[in-house]
């Protein structure tokens, strides 16, 4: 695939495909934090293994990068590993890169029947972050993610954070929507192909994916305070009822 990403303006998120034997030090500018996580591939962070054969198929490997921490990818094979780092931001830190193998990963099933999914905190409580959450989420063919629609933009009373999706399917011709809209506002339903990028800087915006195909995206949060309060679409609510 080629390089892709998303510029926002709190949050970042770039693509990059590696070559076998390539070595890259990817850094947290000054003031700002970052996150690497292996989508594909083998590689070495900095000396430690990590291997991830499809999204679909483990659990995430992952760098948690404190303000100009630096480390030294060296990729074994072909590689694809998602960056996302903090905009705007002043923080400072004395602490060493992270990393997060695995087993570190938790998994949480949310939903009911027809918006059930796998969420995987990736870069969260266990991880010394100031304004970053990254993690993964997992639709099953047919199913909604992000439901009943919910929102974090500080408008209602919630943490304002900014986020960003990065989708990948379980075949290459998969596809999805996600709905962005705000109440009594502008509404739209955005295509979602396999390497989509879609920013949210506001508002509702729920998932799906079409029958027969299993859906992925990586998310990143980025606001002050760090913490993943949603506010859920009031008219949506009764679905949440016994």
């Amino acid at each position: 695939m080629t390089d892709a990403g998303y510029r926002g303006e709190h949050v970042q998120l770039v693509v990059l495909a590696m070559s076998a034997g390539e070595d890259r030090i990817v850094n947290a500018p000054p003031g700002q934090e970052a996150a690497i996580v292996l989508l594909e591939g083998e590689v070495a962070f900095d000396g430690e293994f990590a291997k991830r054969t499809s999204v679909f198929d483990q659990r995430a490997s992952a760098v948690y990068l404190p303000p100009d921490a630096e480390i030294t990818v060296d990729a074994v094979g072909d590689v694809e590993i998602a960056i996302v780092s903090t905009l705007g931001y002043n923080l400072t830190s004395t602490d060493d890169a992270t990393i997060v193998q695995p087993d570190d990963v938790i998994v949480q099933a949310r939903g009911k029947p027809g918006w059930q999914r796998a969420v995987h905190d990736v870069i969260a409580d266990a991880v010394p972050a100031r304004r970053l959450l990254v993690g993964e989420t997992f639709n099953e063919p047919g199913q909604w993610s992000s439901f009943p629609p919910h929102k974090h933009d500080g408008r209602d009373g919630e943490p304002a954070l900014e986020e960003v999706y990065y989708y990948r399917f379980d075949r290459p011709e998969g596809f999805g929507f996600q709905g962005l809209y705000e109440a009594g506002g502008e509404a739209e339903a955005v295509f979602v192909k396999h390497g989509s990028i879609v920013g949210i800087p506001r508002g509702y915006h729920p998932v799906c994916a079409a029958p027969g195909y299993r859906l992925y995206y990586l998310w990143a949060l980025v606001g002050d305070p760090r913490q993943l309060a949603m506010h859920e679409d009031p008219v949506h609510r009764w679905l949440n009822e016994p």
